[in-house]
């Protein structure tokens, strides 16, 4: 096993509601009305810019932009825009007329600058006043008298609505926005929905994007929607904040809460239509409702505020509003052929650090960003392909058909630059999940609401799919012929007297019929007498002894064993389970051990050399097992054998796991994989003891295998080959057969076998024996692999 954080069960809501978000005594209300108004029901002025014409700036002209956040239409006619510099009380003058629409903006252009920069779309009204680009005070008056004021403005008769720009402004609603600049405008929160009566909170210093009354795609249609709440990012320019009777119909109904979705969605792909209500308690409303709900919006960090997983935009402490029952559910946007197809390699590639606070948000490009833009919503995949085995969790794997690089068995295989962007996890929270394997198919359409925790998007299906089964089984490998050197790897998962004879007897079956009764296996997690109890045993012999008992009631030959017991919780794992690695070896068919006895668990063996022919000075011994590289780590098992009179040099490795790495869509990008640096010095040390060995025989016979906890494109796997040393038998491969283990959905290599030039160079046959990371049922995590060398 390799250590890596297991996938949290559920996340949800039971859990949530004693977590972060702190909502102990605040009930769930149901209401027919009563929403609490934000200071300006309807028109307000979503931006400001003054920097028009200036050097560098965008657009030619200055201009302000009103929005209706109401719900209704406005007439402004007869009211007038008004522009004083930031101190001063002398105000110029834009009359305005005609209406506003709910959800529609208001274009009125200002003075040109001298400069360049591309046209402003067609006004709806026209003044000449020339703005400052960095710092001044804007009113909205429903008048036409000029104000006189310097301070105190906001609140004079007939001010409508009032922005005071840059830190110099002498009036504002609260606080002043943040100082602009030719490039920048204060743009309102959530598309010109959000009123808090604080320019400061309620603004912020970004592009200008000017929009005219012939805009499509308002910030709110009348008020706050979802999609202003969600917006184009990943963690809402809302949160913190209240939102007022933003509609929906409820499209799913948990334990401790809601999801909605906005049955009129605007044609921008990249902001949700559908968000999580999070009520604490059973949120008293049924599928097909139409609502409203007024609450705070706020991020809920899966694991707590320390963790490195996104967050989940949700509407807390609600009061909902039910309108009518039985309205039509909005329809599940398809993810796949014939509707919105995710990236097919990358996650993310612009992010500095948190992708919460970095980067471009980029739905067409980046995986991590594209299921972001589902979040909440109802999804439907067709025909979804199973690439990896429901979990004790609940949770399954999947993508959309014609997705990535598909192994020869159906699931999908990781590669340099490409760890599958298009997966998203099936979780059970709505309904159960169906027992499947790699290689299934759910049957038509999966239809449930896009959700995400512990570092993964979830896709929570409100109906168990059905299941075509793919039908993959065991697989079994070749017998080798009599002179061929048969060598395996098998990582047992924490194997120890404890676990069930069934565990046992599986794994006998797996060693005897499916791997056909390897010469020598190095297996990897052997766990001591009293496994994960720790109470300071280190022995194994009584593990050693059920499985080599096991091996030979299932049919298979006498096999005799070689360790060095581990100092107690020295070498990782499960506390007091002292885990190590093992070479099980038979002696009746030309192999047998040399043996070099005295080493201990701080012994290092070293390697000799007399006439050319390397010797071990202990056999079985551990590889430098002071390094720090092996520090809370396993250490590498080494012993010197002979096929047929002839030396064989083996190493057993099972390095550092990955566990403490940041998860692929989490929220630092690119993760930070911690892990890997105590890997590459590992791999450096063993690499050195291989030169060691060589130095003394170029030809000598050396395999070096195990669970090496890194992929084979990884730096690690390049540290062992370094000059040739060895070669990584996973890479000879096909791209489709290259995987021994399946994490998340996604096929990879974790174990492997190299071998040295001089056996590299016979008419080898290696072969990854496929009997468990692609089953629900397993007796282990990880696959084992064999490979049969010519010596005659």
């Amino acid at each position: 096993m390799s250590l890596k954080p297991p996938p949290a069960r559920g996340r949800h809501r039971a859990l949530a509601a004693a977590c972060s978000l702190a909502l102990a005594g605040t009930a769930l209300s149901l209401t027919g009305g009563g929403a609490v108004q934000a200071a300006s029901a309807d028109i307000v002025i979503s931006q400001v810019y003054g920097g028009g014409g200036n050097s560098g700036s965008p657009y030619t002209h200055d201009f302000v932009e009103l929005y209706n956040r109401g719900t209704g239409p406005v007439s402004v006619t007869g009211w007038t825009v008004q522009y004083a510099s930031a101190t001063g009380s002398s105000w110029a003058r834009t009359t305005l007329s005609g209406t506003i629409a709910p959800g529609a903006y208001y274009l009125v252009q200002q003075a040109a600058g001298t400069g360049s920069g591309s046209a402003l779309p067609t006004a709806d009204a026209t003044g000449s006043t020339a703005m400052s680009a960095t710092t001044g005070k804007v009113a909205l008056v429903t008048g036409g008298t000029a104000l006189t004021c310097s301070t105190g403005c906001a609140s004079k008769s007939g001010v409508k609505d009032f922005v005071g720009y840059g830190s110099s402004a002498s009036s504002s609603e609260t606080s002043p926005t943040a100082t602009l600049s030719a490039t920048t405008a204060a743009v309102r929160a959530a598309g010109g929905a959000t009123d808090t009566d604080n320019n400061a909170a309620d603004f912020s210093a970004a592009a200008p994007t000017p929009r005219n009354s012939s805009h499509s795609g308002g910030g709110g249609g009348g008020g706050t929607r979802i999609r202003d709440v969600q917006g184009a990012r990943h963690v809402s320019a809302l949160a913190g904040k209240s939102v007022t009777d933003v509609p929906g119909v409820v499209t799913a109904v948990g334990a401790a809460g809601f999801w909605m979705q906005d049955a009129a969605p605007d044609a921008d792909p990249a902001t949700s239509e559908g968000i999580y209500v999070h009520a604490g308690s059973a949120p008293g409303v049924s599928v097909a409702d139409s609502v409203k709900v007024s609450g705070t919006v706020t991020e809920y960090r899966s694991g707590g505020s320390t963790s490195t997983s996104l967050t989940l935009t949700e509407i807390t402490s609600p009061k909902v509003t039910v309108l009518a029952s039985g309205a039509a559910l909005p329809a599940a946007t398809v993810v796949g052929s014939g509707g919105r197809v995710p990236p097919g390699a990358v996650i993310d590639d612009d992010a500095t650090g948190d992708v919460e606070t970095s980067g471009t948000f980029q739905p067409a490009t980046d995986g991590i960003d594209f299921w972001e833009s589902l979040e909440g919503m109802r999804v439907r995949v067709d025909g979804a392909a199973v690439v990896g085995p429901r979990s004790s969790y609940g949770e399954v794997p999947v993508v959309p058909q014609g997705s990535g690089t598909r192994s020869v068995r159906g699931g999908i295989v990781v590669r340099s630059g490409d760890h599958n962007p298009e997966r998203v996890i099936l979780d059970d929270v709505l309904a159960p999940t169906p027992t499947v394997d790699v290689g299934d198919t759910l049957t038509g359409a999966t239809v449930g609401v896009l959700d995400y925790g512990y570092g993964n998007f979830k896709l929570l299906p409100t109906a168990t799919p059905s299941v075509t089964r793919g039908g993959i089984t065991a697989e079994t490998t070749a017998a080798p012929s009599a002179d061929q050197l048969s060598a395996a790897t098998f990582n047992v998962e924490n194997l120890d007297p404890s676990d069930p004879q069934a565990t046992f007897d599986a794994l006998a079956r797996t060693i005897v019929s499916n791997l056909k009764a390897p010469d020598l296996v190095a297996l990897e997690e052997i766990q001591d007498n009293s496994g994960a109890t720790d109470d300071g045993t280190v022995a194994a012999d009584r593990t050693m002894a059920k499985l080599t008992a096991a091996i030979s009631a299932a049919g298979g030959p006498a096999y005799s064993y070689r360790q060095i017991n581990p100092a107690n919780n020295q070498d990782g794992g499960q506390t007091g389970g002292n885990i190590r690695q093992v070479f099980l070896y038979r002696t009746d068919r030309g192999l047998a051990f040399t043996d070099r006895p005295g080493a201990t668990a701080t012994t290092a063996t070293s390697v000799t050399g007399t006439g050319g022919v390397p010797a071990l000075t202990y056999s079985p011994g551990r590889v430098d097992p002071s390094n720090s590289a092996f520090s809370g780590s396993r250490k590498p098992l080494a012993g010197e054998f002979t096929w047929k009179g002839k030396p064989v040099f083996v190493i057993a490795n099972h390095f550092n796991s990955k566990g403490g790495d940041d998860p692929l869509f989490g929220r630092k990008q690119p993760p930070t994989r911690s892990s890997e640096t105590q890997r590459h010095a590992q791999a450096a040390a063993v690499d050195a003891f291989v030169d060691r060995i060589l130095a003394v025989d170029a030809d000598a016979r050396v395999i070096v295998l195990g669970d090496i906890n890194d992929f084979e494109f990884s730096r690690t796997a390049d540290l062992l080959t370094a000059g040739g040393s060895l070669v990584d038998l996973p890479r000879t491969l096909p791209a489709a057969e290259r995987y021994t283990y399946v994490y998340e959905g996604n096929s990879q290599v974790l174990d492997h076998i190299l071998v040295s030039p001089a056996l590299a160079s016979t008419a080898y046959e290696y072969d990854i024996v496929h009997v468990n990371s692609e089953f629900a049922v397993q007796m282990s995590d990880h696959d084992p692999q064999v490979v049969r060398i010519p010596l005659p």
